[in-house]
């Protein structure tokens, strides 16, 4: 039977997505969902991006957009680059690149400015990378760009009284709109966990690949979880990272 997995944050971490697909055994039959931040991070940005290229030739992929990846974008047409952006990541994004090929740079460039900014499914459940803060919901946000950096949906799920329930007259509104709601964006290693998280309908699926965490994968239907090892175990010979 096909599944629906999503699958959190993976800043450059190339053989994390890898070893979590296999742990999943994930095959052409089931719908991938990406919550987006592909890049900045550990070192294999480009092998990785070039991978998920491929994969969506060979089965049915959805590929959401990341705060980093349109960072990373903006210096694909800019050439320009910003101190924070650089101390948050993109630095191993340019050391990542210096010796690839226009050819590849152009393939990633188009990949990049392909993605999309949410995708709601046939029983109503949202993925996003961030969040949205407008009640009318994600197609309603003035700044689009609101949906990768949002914060204030976590924050909020985070501070709910837990017995509220969606009869409640004070259960958010944002909340209403959808059955489910998956995003990445905010490490639920800031949390002190290393699993995806679940506070009302919202599930967390960063877990922290770009610090000390794994990459993480759920099948929303069951709700069963994989996991990589902790992604700096699998670079070894690199740094600890710093993004966010």
């Amino acid at each position: 039977m096909s599944r629906i997995l999503a699958i959190g944050d993976i800043h450059g971490g190339f053989r994390a997505l890898e070893q979590v697909l296999k742990r999943a055994e994930v095959s052409k039959g089931d719908q991938l969902i990406f919550l987006g931040d592909y890049v900045d991070g550990w070192s294999e940005t480009p092998e990785l991006l070039s991978y998920l290229i491929q994969l969506k030739e060979e089965q049915e992929c959805i590929f959401i957009r990341g705060n980093h990846d349109d960072l990373v974008l903006d210096w694909f047409r800019t050439g320009e680059t910003n101190a924070k952006w650089l101390e948050h990541g993109g630095g191993s994004t340019l050391e990542a690149y210096r010796d690839v090929s226009s050819t590849i740079k152009d393939l990633h460039h188009r990949f990049l400015e392909n993605l999309t900014n949410y995708h709601i499914d046939e029983q109503n459940r949202l993925f996003l990378h961030a969040g949205f803060a407008n009640l009318h919901g994600p197609t309603a946000e003035f700044y689009p760009n609101t949906v990768y950096w949002d914060r204030s949906l976590w924050e909020m799920v985070k501070a709910m009284d837990k017995t509220l329930s969606p009869q409640d007259d004070f259960y958010p509104d944002r909340l209403k709109l959808f059955k489910e709601i998956y995003i990445g964006h905010t490490p639920t290693t800031r949390m002190g966990k290393t699993k995806p998280v679940n506070l009302a309908n919202v599930w967390n699926i960063d877990t922290g690949a770009a610090f000390k965490g794994p990459v993480s994968l759920i099948d929303v239907d069951t709700k069963e979880v994989w996991q990589s090892d902790a992604v700096y175990e699998l670079y070894p010979e690199e740094p600890g990272r710093n993004q966010d």
